[in-house]
């Protein structure tokens, strides 16, 4: 459960990596997508229909709101959801003019919403959408229509369930394998069970000798387990191998003997060497001594890292081309998670996925998990072999758009990838993260643009250069706010990753930094972005050196299992709940156009007796 419109890159590169060896012989790799099967055995009328007897089995009197809602409308939800479900995986794109009638679609409280935009205006949704077509506001109103089927799934059936994240509190960041564990070994809900079968049947299907699982967020990590539990009941021989962002954060001080009943190899960091090494180990060509970077139980029962300084990692430029070959591509759904611009960028389409750098060239934030490998080994790939790449991707899939997955993209490379694609005549859309430093100069921008880039997201975090200074991001408010500019008046739409809560950042700090936020919207120098709580992690410069940062770290538990968030004192004093709820609030309106002339301070509920601080950062800066 990552996300629904595009599949996760991590399969795709280990397959066509894979494929391309020869150092493994007569390997046959395939890839699959469970997640995505089971959003679709969910939201189908046969999952309606179990869902239903789901419901039947709990007392009236015990069901929720959206339960007792989808039970009196339930002819009607059987009546649409096969058929939007074909509108939001593109096959079915004349039913948007009945969803935007408003006559189609059961209506729960995930409409609210738009009744409420409604008493302050004539057209709600062209309030959320301006004057676009027909088929936005369908996928809105039809994401919607999910979300209500999602509270009822939630509700009283099984509440870890999320669309692009399951049973996550169990994963994340928590110090031994007990509550995983617990949920693994209890009564299995009916998501479960829907999970169980399609990984029953996949293993059936393929009987492979291996299978590797790749969990890059909390929210993976219980279906990888379950599906692992399968695997051992299918297929008792089969060897499981567990890797992704997830591992590589969280997992790193493993020493839980018991999550190898699951799987046995865990792998850190990349994962095309390790995972070579496994397979020339399996297949008796590589001693187990001579792994890298790979979790194994011992036969004492003890957790080792082995770890061969021999070894190193795959170039960037070796990795080969991913491949999507064996993925569902035309199934994938179509979702407007909010009405964000860049979060509707991220799930509304499907985006071939490509990694032009491997690490981050910057590497010196101070919130950042710069000390992993993923971060701190900045190794580029060439622009030719880039443009190869896509290429082939075009070819395989059919579709020309790419989302550039990077940590920040190289300036430079962005210039020399800009430049090919425009030589090759190359007709691609495509987006990524970068840093909002002067390198992007306005011809950069109108480069970028011509070679088919629509969108960037950045970091400018705290909007306070003093704090800017100290979490030492290398750009200041008044370079943002150029770059910025000079990449919208390209036609490039700029997504502005916030953050509060940093330590020592006060409450007046976090109304100047929502008063830059607002300028910055003010003159059209971005148009959306996203707040974040900061959190201290333990592979971060602050995690690993709290002192430097005015902040004391509170006892941690015994960590057997997963480690990354740390709870820490902040001597500011700051009430970020309170902070948090206006600055989202703001934001909201901010991206519609709203509010801009208003004080700040007016986001804010009013505490008894204490006063919002007066924003100081008036004309924080100007704009050339």
């Amino acid at each position: 459960m990552t996300q629904l419109n595009t599949p996760y890159p991590a399969t795709a590169y280990l397959t066509g990596f894979l494929r391309s060896q020869t150092e493994v012989q007569g390997l046959q790799v395939i890839q699959s997508d469970p997640a995505l099967d089971l959003v679709l055995a969910i939201f189908s009328s046969q999952g309606l229909s179990e869902l239903r007897d789901q419901l039947a089995k709990i007392p009236a009197d015990q069901l929720s709101k959206p339960s007792r809602r989808f039970l009196f409308h339930f002819n009607d939800y059987i009546r649409t959801i096969d058929a939007t479900v074909r509108f939001l995986q593109g096959r079915d794109p004349s039913l948007a003019l009945r969803i935007v009638g408003r006559n189609f679609l059961p209506e729960g409280d995930r409409f609210a919403a738009i009744d409420e935009t409604a008493k302050v205006t004539d057209d709600p949704m062209a309030w959320a959408f301006g004057h676009l077509g027909v088929q936005d506001q369908a996928k809105y109103l039809a994401s919607l229509y999910f979300d209500d089927l999602a509270d009822v799934i939630r509700n009283d059936v099984d509440p870890r369930f999320e669309f692009t994240r399951y049973g996550e509190k169990l994963a994340a960041s928590q110090p031994t394998f007990d509550p995983l564990e617990k949920a693994l070994k209890g009564e299995p809900t009916w998501v479960d069970l829907k999970l169980d079968q399609i990984a029953a049947d996949l293993y059936r299907a393929h009987r492979p000798d291996v299978v590797g699982m790749t969990a890059p967020f909390p929210g993976n990590v219980l279906g990888a387990f379950r599906m692992a539990k399968v695997a051992r009941e299918v297929l008792p021989a089969v060897k499981l191998l567990l890797g992704g962002g997830y591992v590589n954060t969280e997992l790193r001080s493993l020493s839980e003997p018991k999550v190898f009943d699951y799987f046995d190899f865990i792998t850190l960091d990349d994962g095309e060497r390790p995972f070579l090494c496994v397979l020339e180990h399996l297949q008796g060509k590589r001693s187990g001594e001579n792994l890298l970077r790979t979790f194994v139980r011992t036969p004492a029962g003890q957790v080792r890292l082995i770890s061969d300084p021999k070894l190193h990692d795959i170039p960037h430029r070796a990795t080969g081309t991913p491949t999507y070959d064996g993925l569902k591509l035309d199934r994938y759904l179509s979702i407007f998670e909010m009405l964000n611009p860049m979060h509707r960028i991220w799930s509304d389409g499907r985006w071939n996925k490509l990694t032009l750098a491997h690490g981050c060239y910057w590497k010196k934030c101070s919130f950042c998990d710069v000390s992993l490998d993923y971060i701190g080994r900045y190794d580029p790939a060439a622009a030719d072999q880039l443009v190869d790449r896509m290429e082939a991707l075009i070819r395989e899939t059919g579709q020309s758009g790419f989302h550039f997955v990077d940590e920040a993209a190289p300036p430079a490379l962005l210039r020399a990838l800009s430049e090919k694609i425009i030589e090759r005549k190359l007709s691609v859309t495509w987006w990524g993260n970068v840093r909002f430093e002067k390198a992007f100069t306005q011809d950069l921008a109108h480069l970028m643009a011509r070679a088919g880039c629509v969108a960037v997201s950045g970091g400018l975090e705290v909007a306070s250069d003093r704090l800017l200074k100290k979490m030492n991001k290398g750009v200041s408010i008044e370079q943002v706010a150029q770059v910025t500019t000079a990449l919208t008046r390209a036609g490039i739409m700029v997504h502005a990753y916030l953050m509060y809560g940093f330590p020592t950042q006060t409450e007046a700090e976090t109304i100047d930094s929502l008063e830059v936020v607002r300028q910055l919207f003010e003159q059209g120098c971005i148009q959306s972005a996203y707040w974040h709580r900061f959190s201290a992690t333990v592979h971060s410069p602050i995690g690993k050196n709290p002192d430097a940062f005015g902040i004391r770290l509170l006892e941690e538990p015994k960590v057997t299992f997963a480690r990354n968030d740390l709870e820490f004192e902040d001597p500011s004093g700051a009430d970020h709940e309170w902070l948090g709820q206006g600055l989202r609030r703001a934001l909201y309106n901010y991206m519609h156009g709203i509010g801009l002339d208003q004080d700040v301070r007016h986001w804010f509920t009013p505490r008894p007796g204490k006063k919002t601080p007066r924003a100081k950062a008036e004309n924080q800066f100007s704009i050339h």
